[in-house]
């Protein structure tokens, strides 16, 4: 409980006011202030102190003042609430304070309610508990809103380029593979050939190459072939005699010596001469024979062979067949795995030509002395071998070449019926993961991930938070609605609430209802013009008992209430006569709930009337004055000043609302305008002065209308012109026959009623 204002330095009014230190506040502590004097400032303070809020004061700063906001608050617990360089100490009060603020920031402004009322109207309704558990809700949404940030902040990182197309989920997602790089492969192979299948189609496979081979076995065989039973002087002298002949020469005689016969030798088939006595004929007969002429014809017959075979065309065709395959190979390599074609064409070339001029060479000497042995030597046999090494490895990659063709066939077919869009997306897939598990796209996406994984974790926590407050709010909020309109009915207001609930809003959580009018409901808001809304169905009174009615609400289900210090400032503004006296009833209610009321008023009927009602050992009173230009703390002798001259016309003239005939009727006529000039003077104090005449002061509200000076609206200043025009007949300096003016009961009653209803406005 605070026990008492020791001193408000700076702020407001209040210049270095420490007269609140001899002024105790008790239970029920009850402060008077004109218009302008400072309550609002008081009551300001006192919120600032509930929140730890050092702004406002901050704002209140003394206009000319000298040095920062200080002020020193005594607790009767011995604490002391202290405000300086900018701050509250670390004092812990529970400080509810109902004031202009708190209907403007929970309730509404004017005659709008809009979201931010609603949602602070939700925290105000499910009290400290709900606070607490949405405050947590709140702090995981907010984690979660950090953890959104994040991951967009981490998946920017992971471009498009990175990711080929994918969104960053999907690509994160892609599960590794480990043959990627020939699954990429054949999948960019697979697409080339459905872009190509038509060149494909087009396209020969591999013709097989081949080499002719040299007989160094049958070769050796002729090459050592001979006669040995013709003598080599005979033949030397056949020879010899062969080469006179000249041309031809051999050809002739062997001619003849199919006609010559052994037993036939007597006459020359040429000359008739007897031929018997010559010994070259015998030669003849001996190199002429059938085992000579045998190898003669074998050897033309081996050299006509390898010319045949080795014939200069196939070796061009060699080379031809050899630039076609590398140009297939070129083709074909973009599809599937062709063997390298590493052949050296000039030097399988050079082997063939050496191996076949060597051997014709021998073959055409065998031929030049068919009796004479010959054989190839060891240089003819190494070349050879080295023409057969490399004819070997033109047969291998023959076959290899060869055993593609099975697969091409296969491309060939796969190509034609392909669907280059499918292969498209499916080789994109791949470069994907490819790149998705590269060293550096990997680091990033598993940063991605693991924020992705724990902001999942986290939206488990949120649901599990916002189930805790749903329940709660399910519980609070019918018990909180039962409780407004019960006050509202003690209001006697002409309208209850109905759907008094919470909604979850993306900023959190709001709190939403109707108001229920003769059985009609409607909305805080009409997005239909013409249509009854919260502002166009309710008058200012009946917003201000709305109001009174959520805050006593509030009070009674906070389960702390007990230790709750209550702040009312001016809480019967707008408020019927009814109203004021139900707001008494539930402020003496109050101080048996909490542990202290402190009430704020310029009415010092509405205050007077408080005190009248409770226990005189649990009240206090001070009233805020005026000191010079400031304000000041000052004690409030209650019992001498409880009934004014205002206050007397007042009740006059409501008691006369009431109960008609009872009352003097020229006296209540009287009373009119005094009510008046009291209501003017207090709402407009630095315009309507004492002494001044209402009269005047009607005319200059006129001059000033529709300007920034203007002091009433129109409206208002046409009713107040016409409730002074009739209670100017009853007052002496504008009727010399006052006292004898007619009264009628109904116009009186009339003009009393619009009087009271004008100093609500």
């Amino acid at each position: 409980m605070l026990d008492n204002l020791s001193l408000i330095r700076n702020v407001g009014k209040f210049d270095s006011v420490d007269a609140g230190a001899n002024l105790g506040l008790n239970r029920l502590a009850l402060i008077y202030a004109e218009n302008s004097r400072g309550k609002t400032t008081l009551a300001t303070i006192l919120r600032s102190l509930g929140d730890k809020e050092p702004l406002p004061i901050i704002e209140r700063t003394r206009l000319g003042g000298q040095g920062e906001p200080h002020i020193v608050i005594a607790n009767n617990n011995g604490d002391t609430a202290m405000f300086e360089n900018g701050a509250w100490n670390d004092s812990d009060l529970n400080i509810q304070v109902f004031d202009d603020a708190f209907v403007a920031d929970n309730i509404f402004s004017g005659i709008d309610v809009d979201t931010e009322h609603r949602q602070k109207l939700h925290e105000l309704i499910i009290g400290a508990e709900g606070v607490a558990l949405n405050t947590a809700l709140q702090q995981i949404v907010e984690r979660i809103e950090a953890h959104n940030r994040a991951i967009r902040e981490k998946g920017a990182l992971i471009t498009d380029v990175m990711r080929c197309g994918l969104s960053v989920e999907a690509f994160c997602a892609l599960e590794y593979i480990a043959d990627i790089d020939n699954l990429l492969q054949e999948a960019e192979r697979s697409l080339a050939a459905a872009r190509k299948s038509e060149l494909i189609a087009q396209r020969n496979p591999f013709i097989s190459l081949s080499l002719p081979d040299f007989d160094t076995e049958a070769l050796n065989t002729l090459l050592a072939k001979s006669l040995p039973d013709i003598e080599t002087a005979a033949a030397d002298k056949v020879n010899e005699h062969i080469a006179n002949l000249g041309e031809g020469g051999e050809s002739w005689i062997a001619t003849g010596m199919k006609v010559v016969t052994e037993n036939d030798l007597d006459d020359c088939p040429f000359c008739k001469q007897d031929l018997s006595g010559s010994d070259i004929i015998g030669h003849y007969q001996s190199i002429f024979s059938q085992e000579y002429l045998a190898l003669k014809e074998e050897i033309s017959t081996s050299l006509s062979t390898l010319g045949r075979e080795h014939r200069a065309e196939l070796m061009t065709a060699f080379e031809r067949n050899v630039r076609t395959l590398t140009e297939n190979r070129q083709f074909w390599s973009e599809f599937i795995d062709i063997p390298e074609i590493d052949l050296d064409t000039a030097l399988v070339t050079r082997l063939w030509r050496s191996c076949f001029d060597a051997i014709k060479a021998l073959l055409d000497a065998k031929k030049e002395s068919p009796l004479e042995a010959f054989s190839v030597n060891q240089e003819i046999l190494d070349l050879i071998e080295e023409y057969r090494a490399a004819r070997k490895g033109v047969h291998d990659l023959s076959n290899s070449l060869v055993a593609v063709n099975e697969r091409i066939a296969l491309l060939k077919e796969s190509a034609a019926g392909s669907n280059v869009a499918a292969l498209e997306v499916d080789l994109n897939r791949l470069k994907a993961v490819k790149s998705r598990y590269s060293d550096e796209v990997s680091v990033l996406c598993d940063d991605y991930l693991a924020e992705v994984t724990l902001k999942t974790a986290t939206e488990e926590e949120r649901v599990k938070a916002r189930t805790a407050l749903d329940q709660y709010r399910a519980q609070v909020f019918p018990q909180y609605q039962e409780a407004i309109n019960r006050y509202l009915n003690k209001f006697n207001a002409g309208y209850r609430l109905e759907k008094v609930s919470s909604v979850n809003i993306r900023g959190g959580s709001s709190c939403s209802y109707r108001v229920l009018i003769e059985n009609t409901s409607v909305p805080l808001n009409s997005n239909e013009v013409g249509k009854p809304s919260f502002k166009t169905t309710l008058s200012s009174g009946d917003r201000n008992a709305l109001a009174l009615a959520f805050f006593f609400s509030s009070i009674e289900m906070n389960a702390d209430r007990a230790n709750m210090v209550v702040i009312i400032d001016d809480p019967m503004t707008s408020l019927d006569d009814h109203r004021s006296l139900t707001t008494r009833q539930e402020i003496k209610a109050l101080v048996n709930d909490v542990n202290q009321v402190i009430v704020l008023s310029h009415s010092k009927a509405f205050l007077c009337g408080l005190w009248d009602s409770v226990d005189k050992t649990l009240v206090s009173t001070m009233k805020i004055s005026r000191l010079g230009s400031g304000s000041t703390l000052s004690e409030w002798h209650v019992d001498q000043d409880s009934i004014t001259e205002h206050d007397r016309n007042y009740l006059m003239v409501s008691e006369f609302i009431e109960n008609g005939h009872e009352v003097d009727e020229r006296a209540v006529a009287v009373a009119l305008r005094p009510i008046l000039e009291s209501y003017v003077r207090v709402t407009c104090p630095s315009v309507f002065k004492p002494g001044y005449l209402l009269g005047p002061f009607i005319g200059h509200c006129q001059q000033l209308e529709n300007t920034a000076e203007q002091i009433l609206n129109p409206d208002t200043r046409i009713e107040l012109r016409a409730l002074l025009d009739y209670a100017n007949d009853f007052h002496h300096d504008t009727n010399p026959a006052w006292q004898t003016a007619n009264i009628n009961e109904q116009e009186l009653l009339d003009h009393a009623k619009r009087t009271i209803k004008f100093v609500h406005i």
